[in-house]
């Protein structure tokens, strides 16, 4: 089917957007529709990433956005890369993702944590698409805890030897390097660049998925693994590291989900109108009429704690707790809305003609990771408390 779909903006929020923002916002938009759409579904239903798209989201910008362009960025502000990620995650949650991890989770540690040869030696060439990129956090044992992480190095004199194994990996399967975090001989986590074709270092990967099936999913596995000690990153460590890597990553999702509610909702309200029962368009009935006008509201209420945040997060004021929030609310939010769109289109909500299954599988996996659901809400909880409900120090 054409990609007809039409941006809600019931609150006029495009009027608090600067001229740059919406240029970006509506060229990403206008490539989604023709590159995105027409195969999304047939990939979906294949379980393959479309990895040839990754030269277009490097050509707009989408593998980090706000990376100074001395290191191949776009040199964009937060606000950008919001909307950069809310008009992927409108094609598809799998291929924000690819978008999101490369951009979060590997260039910005290697950008913030890194040095200078780090940088000049991996940002141009993931920023391009060239390389793919994958981030190694979670461990089969170690999801919501991460600090509980097995995996570590030990300093063999000219080089680390690295031990472990990651697990529900994006991009592991053909990423040719990857951020890995590791505890060092003292038990402390540092961020180490783990690149394909160093012996003892295997990408397996995770088959059988009914979400994000169009994208790469897999394991990062170390056995002896030959680091050299020029690729430590050097400028932080500990469990905060890779937490703020997740800051970013999360407030991206915050804005991406809004793509994908809104292409839930689209495409409710246009069938809607079209669909005639009892020799009316359901959209006349009252119950369908409440659907939609909450979805609106919902969606409505999403994007203006995005803006916020965004603001914020340009000031460098955002904290951890504020994402959370809006990682939490805007992915529970998507998610309910593709579930009472699917409503909306009857039987013909399960079929891969409307986007609408593909989204809600999608987003049971983004409501999971990247800090689940609930773990989210207890992070706002110890905010506004002080008392921490799942971890005692």
């Amino acid at each position: 089917m054409a990609d007809r779909f039409q941006a809600p903006d019931y609150y006029q929020i495009d009027d608090l957007l600067t001229e740059e923002h919406k240029l970006i916002r509506n060229t990403v938009r206008e490539w989604v529709k023709k590159e995105v759409s027409p195969i999304i579904e047939d990939y979906a239903q294949k379980a393959e990433y479309p990895i040839q798209l990754n030269k277009g989201i490097a050509e707009l910008g989408g593998f980090g956005p706000y990376i100074p362009t001395e290191y191949g960025g776009a040199g964009l502000d937060q606000i950008s890369y919001g909307l950069i990620m809310q008009e992927l995650e409108r094609g598809d949650s799998g291929i924000r993702s690819a978008a999101s991890v490369q951009s979060s989770l590997v260039m910005y540690p290697i950008y913030q944590y890194g040095n200078e040869e780090q940088r000049k030696k991996y940002l141009p060439k993931l920023a391009s698409g060239e390389w793919v990129g994958s981030f190694g956090l979670t461990e089969p044992d170690h999801g919501s805890n991460p600090g509980g992480m097995i995996t570590n190095f030990k300093d063999k004199g000219d080089h680390y030897l690295l031990n472990g194994a990651k697990m529900w990996i994006t991009n592991s399967p053909i990423c040719d390097v990857a951020v890995v975090w590791a505890k060092n001989e003292e038990g402390r986590i540092h961020g180490l660049v783990v690149e394909r074709g160093m012996e003892g270092f295997t990408t397996p990967e995770t088959h059988g998925k009914w979400s994000l099936r169009a994208s790469r999913t897999g394991e990062l596995v170390f056995d002896n693994v030959k680091v050299p000690k020029e690729n430590l990153l050097p400028n932080k460590s500990g469990l905060g590291a890779p937490l703020g890597c997740l800051d970013s990553a999360r407030y991206g999702i915050a804005w991406g989900a809004i793509g994908a509610a809104m292409d839930c909702y689209d495409s409710a309200l246009r069938y809607s109108k079209e669909r005639i029962q009892f020799d009316r368009p359901i959209a006349s009935y009252q119950l369908v009429q409440k659907k939609l006008a909450e979805m609106l509201t919902e969606i409505t209420k999403a994007q203006l704690l995005v803006w916020r945040l965004g603001q914020l997060k340009n000031e460098g004021k955002a904290t951890t707790q504020q994402i959370s929030m809006a990682k939490r609310n805007n992915v529970d939010m998507a998610l309910k809305i593709a579930r009472e769109a699917r409503q909306i289109h009857g039987g013909m909500g399960i079929t891969g003609e409307y986007p609408i299954m593909r989204h809600m599988m999608n987003l049971e996996s983004v409501i999971t990771y990247e800090g689940t659901h609930d773990i989210h809400l207890l992070i706002t909880g110890m905010d506004i408390t002080g008392i921490s409900a799942f971890r005692v120090d």
